[in-house]
């Protein structure tokens, strides 16, 4: 063969390697974190906290209709930091995590605001989450 000829093929080649080397791998979907856990719900009285029963770990302060949720420390050490948005099976919308709760292991505590009607209806339940 031409040692041109040769020369050129692998130009051509290592071309083609260098450019397949960088090219991004294509975006594929989020895979979002899910898991199965124990929910309980809690409401703004002070027998039902710790402090301040509308000023939560993040510093979040709390008001009726929000959205919110405590997460136990083994779950925030999974991914679940304050600001991370959840869907939970069973409730509409989505929530945020805004505060702790010692107990533990995979709980979550959804705020009912100062509605302890609708807080025992929820009562303690599994549900799958997902983030």
């Amino acid at each position: 063969m031409d040692r041109r000829l040769v020369l050129t093929l692998m130009a051509a080649l290592a071309l083609a390697w260098s450019c397949s080397f960088w090219r991004q791998p294509p975006a594929g979907p989020a895979r979002a974190n899910e898991l199965v856990v124990h929910a309980t719900a809690y409401n703004s009285t002070p027998e039902q906290t710790q402090g301040d029963p509308r000023l939560t770990a993040s510093g979040v302060r709390l008001a009726p209709g929000m959205r919110v949720l405590a997460v136990s420390p083994d779950l925030a050490e999974r991914g679940l930091a304050f600001g991370t948005k959840v869907r939970i099976e069973g409730m509409p919308g989505t929530w945020e995590v805004v505060d702790r709760m010692p107990r533990g292991p995979q709980r979550i505590d959804l705020y009912f605001g100062d509605d302890e009607e609708a807080a025992r209806e929820f009562g303690r339940r599994h549900v799958r989450i997902r983030w």
